[in-house]
């Protein structure tokens, strides 16, 4: 099989497609306008799944008919066996809450090696519930925890019991029965660090795969759950849920400041997720035949983006009015099929020049989809050493003509500009969680993260213009010892210019700046959809809507559910 290398080489050659820009790319607006694709994780890991037929079965069931009590799925995977281990408490509606400040939760879940003994079990039930306030061990690798829809889950049960079947717009409006508040890993409270579960468990060696795994089986598990009331409330007229609308219910997320940071602080492997989604969409530009069957399934992609799109629902009307844009300009690309399609490079170049960044990113998703003989090895190699490495001999006036090539939108903005520098990124001292603070009204600015990579690069070209103009010759090693603290930032330059990506370009520390950009670019790559920003920090989505479930594996897997719509009834 081919490899990235080899393609992005030939890709390179006179004759082919040059992969999109980064000063394109890594705009932060853009980012913030991506969609799920063929190489989101939860796409990746349900292939997975489904090609290596894991055995998910019930190892432990101590329930009581309302629901609580303790659950435990065994995992037989290609490569090991793993416990999900999941406790579910009484929770009272005032009690309910999904921001981190939160100490009680309806389900609580560990991810485990192995299987679990009776002793270990009381382990886990002192700590797991705690969850930030426990401690774990390393067989431990996935912890979270996860509140009930108020709006869904005792309807659902209501119905069940009745004999009916929930109402499909009830699930439209809100597509899960419970919505998760946090999914730790890579070492937090005690767990196993990534190395090794990279290192150690082959079936979770892919970024983020262990997490959303877990978020798959809570959304398989609240699906159960809520069988399991309606059968004991009403044995008599208790009917279980039709396998399609069990199916389009997903699991809820909400997403806070949390995730933000990771994107900046991991640019090298954010380089290697970025470079892989366009490099399929270099391949299907390149080598993405357009026959009567192609036009045909693109044609339905674009019909079912609409439909999702309208059945995405969102009280904030900044995203209100983006949907209704997306679906106005895809309905203008359905309409004039015909005469977009000549090439996809053609409709890319129309999107580019005729559409909203939200509609264009869209388009990418859907190009994905048509190709996965062209895009699905590529997930692969989502995975990336995160190094930063120093070069103390490059000379200074390299490093000067580097920083105007490479981080030239850096150089462009006006940091002199009032409210440029007004924001400041902090980590508070309860939760460890990212906050925003205000330099103008707030204490703290001398204990912020350092977020503000397009300020440092200012800062730093400024110090090395007047050095090199008074030392032409010297290394970058000697304008470090003169100007100490701009060893990171220089780290981060140099290393940066091994990547196409990676540096996302926008200032993080404008009065103006918008996280969601941020949050919903990780998402993204995560799988999820129908985002629903709550304020500019915060933001509600659903993952796994339309997967496959638990009693699929095994069966024939189309992997066709991109953009789900809502089953008929």
């Amino acid at each position: 099989m081919t490899t990235p290398a080899t393609v992005h080489a030939a890709l390179r050659g006179s004759n082919a497609l040059p992969l999109r820009s980064p000063d394109q790319v890594m705009d932060l607006e853009r980012l913030g306008s991506m969609h799920q694709s063929r190489l989101s994780f939860m796409r990746i890991l349900v292939r997975r799944i489904m090609r290596e037929r894991w055995q998910i079965s019930t190892d432990h069931f101590d329930l009581d008919n309302q629901g609580y009590g303790t659950f435990i799925y065994k995992v037989k995977a290609s490569h090991g066996v793993f416990s999900l281990v999941i406790f579910s408490n009484y929770l009272s509606d005032d009690e309910r809450n999904d921001r981190v400040i939160a100490t009680k939760w309806d389900l609580t879940m560990a991810l485990v090696e192995g299987h679990v003994d009776p002793m270990y079990l009381d382990t886990l039930r002192q700590n797991v519930p705690k969850q930030e306030s426990g401690r774990l061990d390393s067989r431990v690798f996935v912890l979270s925890r996860a509140n009930r829809s108020a709006r869904n889950f005792n309807y659902v049960v209501d119905q069940l019991s009745q004999g009916k079947q929930p109402a499909i717009e009830k699930i439209t409006d809100v597509g899960y029965l419970y919505r998760t508040t946090a999914v730790y890993g890579s070492g937090k409270l005690g767990m196993a660090d990534w190395e090794k579960v990279k290192n150690n468990w082959p079936d979770f060696e892919r970024p983020f795969s262990a997490e959303m795994f877990v978020c798959f089986m809570i959304r398989n598990f609240s699906l159960f759950q809520a069988e399991h009331i309606a059968r004991h409330m009403s044995p008599d007229t208790f009917q279980p849920m039709d396998l399609a609308i069990k199916r389009y219910f997903g699991i809820g997320n909400s997403t806070g400041l949390g995730m933000a940071p990771y994107l900046i602080n991991h640019p090298v492997l954010i380089n290697q997720w970025i470079t892989m989604r366009e490099l399929g969409l270099a391949r299907v530009r390149t080598l993405g035949h357009i026959d009567h069957r192609v036009r045909r399934h693109f044609k339905e992609l674009l019909l079912r983006c609409i439909q999702h799109t309208k059945e995405t629902v969102t009280e904030d009307e900044w995203q209100t009015q983006n949907n209704a844009t997306t679906v106005e300009e895809l309905n203008k690309i359905q309409e004039d099929l015909n005469q977009r399609l000549d090439s996809w490079d053609q409709l890319i170049a129309w999107s580019e020049t005729n559409c909203s960044l939200q509609t264009q990113e869209l388009l990418v998703s859907v190009l994905l989809e048509l190709y996965p003989e062209l895009v699905d090895d590529l997930e692969d190699h989502h995975c990336a050493e995160e190094f930063l490495d120093l070069d103390p001999i490059m000379p200074v006036q390299h490093l000067k003509k580097l920083i105007e090539r490479r981080y030239r939108w850096a150089l462009e903005i006006d940091f002199t500009k009032e409210g440029s520098k007004e924001t400041f990124w902090y980590r508070s001292e309860d939760k460890m969680e990212p906050r925003l603070g205000n330099v103008e009204r707030e204490q703290g600015k001398n204990k912020q993260m350092a977020l503000g990579v397009g300020y440092a690069v200012r800062k730093c070209y400024d110090q090395l213009c007047q050095y090199v103009n008074d030392n032409p010759e010297h290394t970058t090693a000697r304008f470090m010892v003169s100007v100490p603290k701009v060893r990171g930032i220089v780290r981060r330059i140099q290393s940066m210019d091994r990547c196409t990506y990676g540096d996302i370009q926008g200032n993080l520390l404008d009065r103006n700046v918008l996280p969601m950009h941020l949050l919903r670019a990780k998402l993204a790559f995560f799988g999820v959809s129908k985002f629903d920003p709550r304020s500019k920090l915060w933001v509600r989505n659903t993952m796994f809507q339309g997967a496959p479930l638990l009693e699929d594996i095994g069966s024939t897997f189309s992997d066709d559910w991109f953009m789900p719509l809502s089953p008929k009834q």
